[in-house]
């Protein structure tokens, strides 16, 4: 799912906006960690569905209904629907923080109770705690970017680095490269945590995104008493 780039605050300065602590690739770096972390949790503990990755469910979606799998094909509706609802609740309240915590709020009720409610509702869970974050944090420094998939990170690494009219464009490409390496890295540590821990590998990205968090919070709480 593509969604346009959020605009920057009104009167703000656009170099002190695009170097905030929300725009810094420590923080895309971590949120996309755990995009991939996500999507590697859910394909192997929830019956290969994805609760990032929308286009590898619109896939399945339609490989299933044409067969005529429609409990599988539903399956991977559950994720499309409830990241539509996160990413529209997300444009819509425009409050970033908010929106990252209420992610985390989803991703520690999964976590409490997988496998005693019914693995639809959580992945419908899951996928709209995800469009809060992803469709709340689109920047890294100046550059559009997307946490929840690579594909669309790559193209933008190709048109940074063939792009002759921006003298940061070799940065910009390079940053899209590193959230390329690090959804990688955290498909890695989601496979791995599931195996070993469940449930409770969904610590990982609970821990991934309050880190983002604190870093938010003690950034506009400098600028408060700055």
């Amino acid at each position: 799912m593509t969604t346009q780039a959020a605009s920057a605050v009104p009167g703000a300065d656009p170099r002190v906006t695009a170097h905030a602590p929300e725009r810094s690739l420590l923080v895309a770096s971590m949120l996309t960690m755990s995009g991939g972390f996500l999507d590697a949790f859910t394909w192997l503990s929830l019956g290969g569905v994805f609760a990032s990755s929308q286009t590898g469910n619109v896939v399945f979606l339609g490989i299933d209904a044409l067969s005529g799998q429609w409990p599988r094909a539903a399956d991977h509706l559950l994720p499309i629907v409830g990241f539509l609802l996160g990413a529209w609740v997300a444009v819509r309240v425009q409050a970033p923080l908010c929106c990252l915590m209420a992610h985390i709020a989803c991703l520690a009720a999964a976590m409490l109770l997988l496998h005693r409610i019914p693995d639809p509702i959580a992945i419908f869970g899951i996928s709209f705690g995800i469009a809060l974050q992803s469709a709340s944090f689109r920047h890294v420094e100046r550059w559009g970017y997307l946490s929840v998939t690579v594909t669309g990170n790559m193209l933008r690494a190709i048109d940074q680095f063939v792009s002759t009219s921006d003298r940061d464009a070799s940065r910009g490409g390079a940053a899209m490269l590193v959230l390329c390496l690090m959804f990688l890295f955290g498909a890695v540590a989601g496979g791995y945590a599931t195996k070993r821990l469940d449930a409770a590998g969904l610590a990982v990205p609970i821990a991934l995104s309050s880190c983002v968090l604190l870093v938010c919070l003690r950034n506009r709480r400098w600028r408060d008493t700055g």
